[in-house]
Order: C-alpha cells, then structure tokens, then sequence
C-alpha cells in the first residue's frame, strides 16, 4: 500500500469493513480502519484491544466499470457485539483496474484514480 498516499501506514488486513457504497463513478468501503506506527493518526491500542481503530472511509472515484466477481451478505459479530463484513484481504492494482478481495467478495474496479481516506467528523 506503499505506493497509494492515502494507504501509506495503514492495516487494511486488520481494519473492518462496516459497508460498502457503489455509485456510477466510485466505490466506498466504510471502515474502522487500523493504523501502523509510523501514521501520523496512530494511537496506542485501548486495554483489550490488538489496534486502535478509526472510522474512516476509503473510496476509488473516477470508476469506468465495476465488476463484481464474487458477493456476500455475510455478516461477523466482534466481541462487543459489532457488526462487520470482515477484512480487506488484498488490494492489488495493476493494468488500471484495482483487484480488492475479502469475506464481502472479490471486485475489480476499473480506474484511473489514486484511492482516497476520509475521515468522518467525530462528534
């Protein structure tokens, strides 16, 4: 994830993906995403927790197809009793499309656009 700015730092593997969002020209997986040490949001973990974990949502904008090569509506409950549609497991990009896979699905995403992180104002 080196390469993509917005990604630098950060554990997609560990992070969980609350939703996903699918307009004509983006895809957005909402997240409470996990931070590595060397991103400047890092915090330590809270007792009990492996991470410290932030809402966040990471999109691609700019989308010329999306195809979706597998899907699933399985949910996860964590131990507080959140629900999730697991990990992020790969995100690849490579011939301008984005290979993004996990316990939701596989989609390939067709685009030229750098993926982008924002941070939802907390209250």
């Amino acid at each position: 994830m080196e390469h993509f700015t917005d990604l630098a730092h950060v554990y997609l593997e560990d992070s969980f993906v609350l939703g996903i969002e699918e307009t004509p020209d983006s895809l957005s997986f909402t997240l409470d995403l996990v931070f590595t040490g060397a991103h400047p949001r890092y915090h330590e973990p809270r007792v009990g927790e492996q991470h410290r974990y932030a809402a966040a949502v990471l999109t691609i904008a700019g989308v010329r197809k999306i195809e979706w090569l597998s899907r699933s509506t399985q949910t996860y409950r964590d131990a507080t009793g959140e629900e999730d549609l697991g990990n992020i497991d790969s995100f690849q990009y490579h011939d301008g499309r984005y290979e993004i896979a996990g316990d939701w699905g596989h989609v390939r995403v067709h685009s030229p656009a750098e993926p982008r992180v924002t941070f939802p104002e907390q209250p």
